[in-house]
């Protein structure tokens, strides 16, 4: 199938799908109980993680060299770690710990935040100043990054160098502990 330009999707539709459905799992996090609460949130853990590997390696360093993109960066950097940090110790605790739900709302509160700020700060860059084959471009390589990146938060890995670095043996420990845990059931 030959697609034009205009169908194929960009690294901001790209990064907007994920934002929708980030949103979606955190409502079906927080209606669900037991098991499926706990799988509901995996699956969140992992996209989250996925999600901003993309944006660290593909997206961030793209920005960086825009007009008035450096601040952006680092304040979106800032927000990322906080969020891992927070995913880290959810994800340790688990979700039937006490103090989850707490946690929980402040997680999906921050997340909702930086995404917000991504869209309305770096979006409308990438947007103005990157073309439309770039954009197209950067979507196919966050596609890739994704598919090879940890599966779960890292604090203190962010930025391109550090994901490069760091992610891949991260990544090959994320996803071994991923298969065992699905074997186990827990």
């Amino acid at each position: 199938m030959n697609t034009t330009p205009q169908t194929r999707e960009d690294i901001v539709d790209f990064l907007q799908r994920q934002h929708t459905e980030i949103k979606a799992l955190f409502a079906e996090v927080e209606m669900a109980t037991g098991t499926q609460r706990r799988d509901k949130f995996r699956e969140l853990v992992r996209l989250l993680a996925v999600h901003e590997t993309a944006e660290e390696e593909v997206v961030h360093p793209a920005v960086r060299d825009l007009t008035g993109g450096e601040p952006v960066v680092e304040a979106r950097l800032g927000e990322e770690h906080r969020a891992k940090e927070l995913l880290s110790t959810m994800d340790k605790m688990g979700t039937d710990a006490d103090g989850f739900d707490t946690l929980l709302v402040q997680l999906r509160e921050d997340v909702l935040a930086h995404a917000e700020h991504e869209e309305h700060e770096e979006f409308p860059l990438l947007r103005k100043e990157l073309s439309d084959e770039r954009r197209h471009a950067m979507a196919s390589t966050a596609k890739a990054a994704e598919a090879i990146a940890p599966t779960r938060p890292h604090p203190g890995v962010e930025g391109s160098t550090a994901n490069l670095l760091l992610g891949p043996p991260v990544a090959i420990m994320d996803r071994a502990r991923d298969a065992i845990r699905n074997v186990l059931g827990r």
